[in-house]
């Protein structure tokens, strides 16, 4: 059921259960459109995970099945009736998958658009101009028609060490890349033959760590494997510059046109919670800051200058350019998934059970709300409303500013 709590007096969104509810407003245009909408929650019956993804009007989010909410007011358009371990929305279409089916719906009715069985069990899930890419443990990756579901092309022997959603085929811009017999290889999204591949080794010269990719607007793949980080180009393969360091890499490299640096900046951090800034043209080391041990596999976030990283329970913000520490803001518990970086706020969720906001220039907390549990995935901030999931069962919207604060200025 769709619903809101009322906060404590004096604390914004703390104590959730001991509030009763609130019913939900008529629908209304979201916080930048006017003040009829108010922030709601929405109480699953089963667990909730991972990150919502927003589309148009409709926010989804996967509880075993895939539920799609009203972003005015919460109410469920609709629910599958298969379980979905892995999703992804585009194009009109929400594809999911329950392991050994496959199968796609329209995203505004839920009505299903196709079908089939798959010959072993999904594990990651990704789609990109009309094609879904799916890899299947064993060391399988397919590639499938989004519209029909008519397979486009398979092939065998991927990496099969790291058989998890983030550690899969990645597909974008028409460009599938696989780490397959220790080489790292480019294959044509719609007919699966090879552009290039390079001998980026297997797991053991990776550092016991998966290959991690991020395809960059300036014609070049930017790739972390164990201690390396390498430029590829694009088109032909051909590696720009290759940079070592001392300690392996968890997450993918971030890459920020200028004016950070001259042609762009490369941004990652290691495992020891070291951050590099590498500059995108030579990978000459601009600068590194030390912060604290790093579990996180998310890349670093640049957003208007700055670098922020989640390491253990501290967020910390940098100068892009310098490298000099900006703020550090310290939560109750590990930071959990992404920050997310909209109208100069920044959002991030804890182990702690609470969403922060703060003021993404100076770090001030702006608000926080308390949730019954870990907050999941990453928090989705659009058109002035921040989404989360919770461990609580609940997905919340709130308003980026305010939090559960309806009063307008």
């Amino acid at each position: 059921a769709a619903s809101w709590s009322r906060p404590r007096p004096g604390v914004n969104g703390a104590d959730l259960a001991a509030a009763g509810p609130v019913p939900v407003p008529a629908p209304g245009p979201g916080p930048d459109g006017g003040s009829s909408w108010r922030p709601w929650r929405f109480r699953m019956s089963n667990d909730v995970w991972g990150t919502p993804a927003v589309a148009g009007d409709l926010v989804y989010v996967t509880s075993f099945e895939v539920h799609a909410l009203d972003v005015a007011t919460g109410r469920r358009r609709f629910k599958t009736r298969d379980v979905a371990w892995s999703m992804a929305v585009a194009d009109g279409r929400v594809h999911a998958s329950d392991g050994p089916t496959l199968f796609a719906l329209d995203a505004r009715e839920g009505t299903d658009l196709w079908r089939l069985p798959t010959d072993a069990w999904v594990y990651s899930l990704r789609a990109d101009r009309g094609t879904v890419v799916t890899g299947t443990r064993g060391g399988g990756v397919q590639a499938w028609e989004a519209a029909n579901g008519q397979k486009l092309w398979e092939i065998t022997g991927a990496q099969t060490d790291f058989e998890s959603p983030e550690a899969g085929p990645f597909v974008l811009d028409g460009t599938v890349y696989v780490w397959k017999d220790a080489r790292l290889r480019a294959l044509e999204a719609r007919t699966g033959e090879e552009r290039w591949s390079y001998p980026i080794g297997d797991a053991a010269s990776c550092g016991g760590v998966p290959v991690r990719i991020t395809q960059a607007d300036d014609g070049y793949v930017y790739v972390s494997a164990g201690t390396r980080v390498l430029a590829i180009d694009i088109a032909g393969g051909h590696v720009r510059w290759h940079f070592e360091a001392p300690a392996v890499f968890l997450s993918p490299p971030t890459f920020a046109p200028g004016p950070a640096v001259t042609g762009g900046g490369v941004y990652l951090a290691d495992y020891l919670g070291t951050v590099y800034a590498l500059d995108a043209t030579d990978g000459r080391d601009r600068w590194r800051i030390a912060t604290e041990a790093r579990s996180s596999i998310e890349p670093v976030l640049v957003s208007a200058g700055h670098v922020h990283v989640g390491s253990g329970k501290g967020l910390y913000t940098l100068d892009a350019v310098t490298g000099t520490p900006k703020w550090r803001f310290q939560a109750g518990g590990d930071l959990v998934g992404a920050p997310a970086v909209a109208d100069g706020r920044i959002h991030f969720g804890s182990t702690d059970h609470l969403l922060y906001t703060l003021k993404a220039d100076d770090g001030r907390l702006r608000w926080k709300l308390a949730t019954g549990g870990e907050i999941t995935g990453a928090p989705v901030v659009k058109d002035g409303v921040v989404y989360a999931c919770s461990k609580d069962r609940c997905v919340y919207a709130l308003d980026a500013e305010k939090g559960t604060g309806t009063a307008r200025s």
